[in-house]
């Protein structure tokens, strides 16, 4: 709002106008001391919230700091790492964003409140001062001037010369005070322009850098949230995949039949017929059977109905149970015993399918698996074909959806039967998510996984490595102590999982995502217990590893190859060179037997070889020398 100016000139008047616009001035001035007042009370409200929410923040980084995330087993993943230091890099960030703002708090003070009080005591409380002594000569010059013209003009001369000199001193004193006090008007209305701004506008400048370098620390922080979100959805998925597995244990746990088994109870016994081959043909003979589960022996009893000679007990020591497949023998309630006495398994029936669960619980039984044979690589081949041939390891969540259990043990059942060669997977009947299940059933119903018992637990000391670099090749190398089988399918397997996943655009399996699906499908402990289930996600990430680096190993492997032949061949020509100048070389048979050893050698390293030693051997005209040297020519 605009006010008329006060001119110096208008002191002297001292007009109606003058005073009017005085006073607008004293208003306005009156409501610049409130506003300061104000602005100065909520500036140190904000300051202190500032310090509140500083000090809180501190106290809530220092409990973050204080956490220590304790863990079940001997070691963590690299996630799990990154999830157990995140309290303290959460901390580490607070900590340094409240030191600045500490910063700003001990400034504040400096910057804003004391600049505002010093301008409201200084030039306002001044102008006050000058509005007291303007109105106090004011006051003075004109009561004084009311009694100077009362004065009756027949006084002297000398009393009317006084009464003149006193008026006039009290308007020279009122002139200048109100000339001193429009003047400190004038100086309060300009300086407020910058003496206010100002100390506002530095605070506000430091709250402002404040929020400046908390985005650049947001943008520093940026690489590490992305890494630990990607650490948490993969911790999130390997909880998943754990918390069933752990909920299918609970469930067994808590059955009645697993209860028994913890439990010391009397051996189980009871009649069994046992198969027994002979020159012509296979019979069934009943034993009275006596199981003890402790010692794992089972004792047979021969029970003929009429004895001639009391036979002896025959004792066997169990390895395995396993129940008989239906579809593999015409007898019915029967399961097969691995036992260390015997190289093939025993087969028995049972009196009732109830009598035969009964023995296999006592047993520990397992159904009947599948076995890592040619079949089985037929059928695994069928089902990669069949997903990479027609683009279906493009949808989205291939391998993860789950088709149905009737479905997929249908397919099964058909392949694994007589008409294996019938079965054809590219017909609509199968669906992708039914052939992807199917294929995974299939790997973890191998009576051993791929990754075999053996090599479990190195497998898992390798993913605990600290090191990702020894991680890498301790589990390639462990990859190579594969029987060859089992690292023909492995490296099967491998080769379609990277091909999916490099699709992860569109189908959203990342080499992670995958290895959730087939960690425990490739790599399972021997015994299920929780220490077992907590090691999943350590051979999610062995089968990671093996995806994301495949190719890197096949090339490593080639390049490993290319070596050991060049190295080969190297140590060949040398043996062949020292051979051929002993006296030895020149017998026919030594250098027949030398030559016939030739795994490895190329066609090209012989002639080269041939062509030096014809050149070295000038002299060679007896007739075994020549004949050596055509021989080997014969063999290149």
């Amino acid at each position: 709002m605009g006010h008329p100016p006060l001119e110096f000139c208008d002191c002297y008047k001292d007009s109606p106008d003058f005073r009017e616009t005085l006073k607008c001035y004293e208003l306005e001035l009156e409501r610049t001391s409130k506003f300061l007042k104000e602005l100065i009370k909520d500036g140190n409200s904000v300051i202190n919230a500032i310090k509140g929410y500083s000090l809180a923040v501190q106290k809530f980084s220092q409990t973050l700091s204080a956490f220590q995330f304790d863990f079940i087993g001997d070691s963590l993943t690299d996630d799990e790492v990154n999830i157990a230091e995140s309290f303290q890099e959460f901390a580490g960030l607070l900590q340094e964003v409240e030191h600045d703002r500490m910063m700003l708090v001990q400034n504040a003070s400096d910057l804003l409140i004391k600049p505002l009080e010093k301008f409201r005591k200084e030039q306002i409380s001044a102008t006050k001062e000058k509005k007291k002594k303007f109105e106090k000569e004011s006051e003075k010059y004109y009561s004084q001037l009311e009694k100077h013209l009362s004065i009756s003009a027949r006084k002297k001369d000398s009393q009317l010369q006084e009464a003149d000199e006193l008026v006039e001193k009290e308007r020279q004193n009122f002139y200048e005070s109100s000339v001193e006090y429009v003047y400190q008007i004038h100086q309060v209305q300009d300086r407020k322009k910058f003496d206010v701004v100002e100390p506002v506008l530095a605070f506000l400048h430091s709250i402002l850098t404040l929020n400046n370098l908390t985005v650049e620390m947001t943008q520093d922080f940026m690489p590490y949230k992305q890494e630990l979100q990607l650490s948490l959805q993969n911790t999130r998925n390997h909880y998943e995949s754990t918390c069933e597995e752990l909920e299918d244990l609970m469930k067994r746990v808590k059955h009645p039949s697993y209860i028994s088994k913890m439990q010391n109870f009397f051996p189980m016994e009871g009649f069994l017929f046992c198969q027994e081959k002979r020159a012509l043909g296979a019979s069934w003979v009943k034993y009275y059977c006596k199981y003890s589960k402790e010692k794992k022996q089972l004792i047979m009893v021969p029970c003929e109905q009429r004895p001639s000679v009391k036979q002896s007990p025959t004792i066997l020591t169990l390895k395995s149970c396993i129940r008989r497949k239906t579809e593999s023998i015409d007898k019915r309630f029967c399961f097969d015993v691995e036992t260390v006495e015997r190289n093939a398994p025993v087969t028995f029936q049972a009196l009732a399918d109830g009598d035969r669960k009964l023995w296999m619980e006592a047993m520990d039984g397992k159904e009947p698996v599948m076995e890592l044979n040619e079949t089985g690589f037929k059928f695994v081949q069928k089902c990669i074909n069949c997903i990479e041939t027609e683009g279906n390891f493009t949808q989205e969540g291939v391998y993860r959806t789950v088709g149905s259990n009737i479905q997929v043990q249908r397919l099964l059942n058909a392949f694994f039967g007589e008409e294996i060669t019938h079965v054809n997977l590219h017909s609509s009947d199968w669906e992708v998510k039914t052939i992807t299940s199917a294929l995974k059933f299939y790997l973890r119903s191998l009576s051993e996984p791929i990754m075999t018992y053996d090599l479990h637990r190195d497998l898992i000391c390798a993913a605990k490595s600290d090191n990702p670099d020894v991680r890498l090749s301790e589990i390639h190398s462990l990859t190579y102590k594969l029987p060859g089988k089992n690292r023909q399918m492995l490296e099967l397997l491998i080769n379609h999982l990277g091909k999916v996943c490099s699709h992860s655009d569109e189908n959203l399996m990342t080499p992670s995502n995958m290895a959730v699906v087939f960690g425990p499908t490739l790599m399972r402990a021997k015994e299920e217990t929780v220490a077992a289930m907590l090691d999943i996600k350590f051979q999610n990430i062995v089968v990671e590893i093996l995806i994301e680096d495949y190719e890197k190993v096949q090339l490593r492997q080639t390049n490993s190859a290319k070596k050991t032949i060049f190295c080969f061949q190297v140590c060949r020509s040398l043996i062949f060179f020292k051979l051929f100048l002993s006296p030895a070389f020149a017998h026919h048979d030594t250098s027949t037997t030398i030559l016939n050893n030739r795994d490895g050698v190329s066609s090209a390293f012989l002639h080269s070889l041939l062509f030096f030693i014809c050149m070295f051997h000038t002299k060679a005209s007896s007739s075994l020398g020549r004949k050596s040297i055509c021989s080997l020519g014969g063999f290149v």
